[in-house]
């Protein structure tokens, strides 16, 4: 071997929840035994050379820390930040292509990922389908990383996914000595909702009535009530109403699982639902940190983001909400640059009336001051309730409507299958890649919305007598098409428009 070698593999790395390309190069030059990696590696990279170093040792080779030479490990680009435990493998492969104890393969087809004990086992990372969906698209045939993240990376289809267990059995592998087998091509099974079940709800026909048209649409909905009126148990309920995931839903959550290291299944089969406490920080909810990662906003992508008592979030963690609520999509923005998270959730909210919580109960008696109770409701804008389409009040049950017999909970999600199917087929024949009603622009409103005179007429009434704004004015036409596709009508029509505006108007 001359005294100067090189070798080039391929790792990545994450960028909020997309990955980059990031070029692991070896070089070995004569002089006195050091080991540096460059490319402003954090701590947790920088610290590769000790776990590669016992790994190498313990596959059976010689360890660059036996090697009187500079060895020179650089990540490109350099002005990428690196993080995370991911290159090991990259690095441990490059050593020892670059000193000559493997022989020689093309490696421009193949990326190496995966954290290495220092028995040279491998360990799970985070991000294992955010890497295989970048080898995809960079034209990458085979991905080597850890055996605990193939069923995930195994989702996308078109490349060969090699799941590794130790880096001596990918030496072996590579040598072409001993074959690897790539794994199969994982198929996506929808697990069924967990949690409760809408028909363990007795009473509420109202509030059932407002949550099985959220659910339909993709609505997002405010609960004002009483201490114990069932509130949370509605919110926990949407769930076991919806639709299962698709495979193109699932990948997109499992994408923002897998980034924050929260995967611990092979995939996401079931929809989120995410409850973070008032007091979690705005860095949690929305996202961010110095490596940023998703908050609960974006977890919650595809699935349900609630919110117990609403008023109590601090007042920053809930204006940032009018983005995603508007766009599906949230912003991080730092010195170095932005980073966008998808964030297509339903919002389910609940509140009380009141500091106390009895404003107008009929039962007991509200100890709140005007002042107390106007400065209580205030906590949450204007702007913020403008982008909510359903607001409803949840009172108190009777004792005789908790004795009634329970809906039937198939029927109801049956009805939300159907609607659901039906804006899918109304979308495809738009040309629109859209899921939902929530999701339409204004401009897709007035091409959808199909009213009829009546229909026109009054939503002509209520918007001239100003109890509308203009964002609530298309808010109001997608809650209506939304209740026609439930009653499976071509034409929204005046009792369509007068339910959805009469479950935006909350009486506080």
């Amino acid at each position: 071997m001359s005294q100067t070698s090189l070798s080039k593999v391929y790792c990545a790395e994450l960028d909020g929840i997309n990955a980059k390309l990031i070029e692991v190069e070896t070089d070995l030059n004569v002089g006195l035994h050091s080991f540096n990696i460059v490319g402003l590696a954090d701590k947790a990279v920088s610290e590769a050379k000790e776990r590669v170093s016992s790994a190498i040792k313990n596959a059976g080779a010689k360890p660059p820390n036996r090697e009187n030479r500079k060895i020179t490990v650089n990540l490109a680009p350099a002005d990428v930040k690196k993080a995370g435990s991911q290159y090991d493998l990259a690095i441990a492969i490059g050593y020892l292509l670059a000193t000559g104890q493997m022989p020689l393969f093309d490696t421009s087809d193949k990326m190496f990922l995966g954290e290495l004990a220092l028995n040279g086992k491998t360990r799970k990372i985070n991000g294992g389908l955010n890497f295989a969906m970048l080898a995809k698209k960079s034209g990458i045939k085979q991905v080597y990383l850890p055996a605990a993240n193939g069923k995930e990376a195994s989702l996308v289809k078109g490349i060969e996914i090699i799941p590794v267990k130790s880096l001596g059995e990918l030496v072996t592998h590579l040598a072409g000595t001993k074959t690897l087998e790539a794994h199969e091509l994982t198929e996506f099974s929808p697990a069924e909702a967990f949690g409760v079940d809408i028909s363990e709800i007795k009473g509420q026909p109202a509030a059932k009535r407002a949550i099985m048209i959220a659910a339909s649409g993709g609505h997002n909905v405010l609960m004002s009530g009483p201490p114990g009126s069932g509130k949370t148990m509605l919110a926990q309920a949407i769930n076991s109403i919806l639709p299962p995931l698709t495979l193109n839903e699932a990948i997109e959550a499992s994408q923002i699982w897998s980034a924050a290291g929260l995967l611990e299944e092979n995939y996401l089969d079931r929809r989120p639902f995410r409850s973070p406490h008032q007091t979690a920080s705005p860095a949690s909810v929305v996202g961010g940190g110095s490596n940023p990662r998703p908050g609960e906003i974006s977890l919650a992508h595809r699935g349900i983001l609630f919110l117990d008592e609403f008023p109590e979030f601090r007042r920053d963690i809930l204006e940032s909400l009018r983005q995603p609520l508007e766009s599906g999509k949230i912003v991080v923005s730092r010195a170095k640059g932005n980073l966008t998270f998808p964030a297509r959730f339903i919002l389910i909210a609940a509140m009380n009336p009141c500091p106390c919580g009895y404003a107008g109960d009929t039962e007991k008696e509200c100890k709140c001051t005007a002042h107390e109770v106007s400065r209580y409701q205030k906590k949450i804008s204007g702007p913020l309730l403008d982008r909510i389409d359903i607001q409803i009040i949840v009172p108190r049950s009777k004792l005789e409507q908790l004795k009634k017999p329970a809906e039937d909970s198939k029927k109801i999600k049956d009805s939300v299958k159907r609607a659901r199917e039906v804006q899918k087929r109304r979308f495809e024949k738009a040309g629109l890649k859209i899921m939902v009603n929530s999701e339409m622009s204004s401009k897709d409103c007035e091409r959808l919305a199909n009213l009829n005179e009546k229909a026109e007429e009054f939503v002509k009434n209520i918007f001239d007598k100003s109890l509308l704004s203009t964002r609530g004015y298309y808010r109001i036409l997608k809650t209506a098409r939304t209740i026609a596709d439930l009653e499976e009508s071509e034409q929204v029509g005046e009792n369509h428009i007068a339910e959805a505006f009469q479950l935006r108007i909350r009486e506080v």
